[in-house]
């Protein structure tokens, strides 16, 4: 057991006996669990496509990409470039821009298409009224 002083500026000073080594635990495992539940609620989910990416798979992911939004995640979704492709990032550009579209119902666009390497990413985030709650 160990003496704590609890308030040292009142008159007189408020002193406790405690376990300090407990307390020191109990309020680590408080804040791992707090610190859990945040990191949680802001997952990113990831969805690739291609420039070439055909229809029918193009609609299996923004199904993917739907279905994550309304579950309350954000999704991040890439377009990646190979060889020569590499030429038309307005192809790419436009996959992106179809995917936002076709997903404006259950979220919208947080960061915009843009370049990077060669990938060319954009981010949409849920709408307010879906959410994990919600469902």
């Amino acid at each position: 057991m160990d003496l704590i002083e609890v308030s040292p500026n009142a008159s007189p000073p408020v002193c406790k006996i405690m376990d300090y080594g407990k307390y020191k635990y109990e309020r680590a495992r408080r804040e791992k669990e707090a610190a859990r539940k945040s990191h949680a609620s802001s997952d990113i989910k990831g969805i690739r496509v291609r420039p070439r990416t055909d229809d029918h798979d193009f609609e299996t992911k923004v199904h993917m990409a739907e279905r994550f939004l309304k579950q309350g995640h954000k999704v991040k979704i890439s377009c990646q470039f190979r060889g020569r492709e590499m030429a038309h990032p307005d192809i790419g550009l436009k996959q992106l821009e179809n995917m936002a579209k076709e997903l404006e119902t259950v979220g919208q666009v947080e960061m915009r298409p843009s370049m990077i390497g060669k990938f060319m990413n954009m981010v949409i985030a849920p709408k307010s009224g879906h959410d994990k709650k919600a469902e």
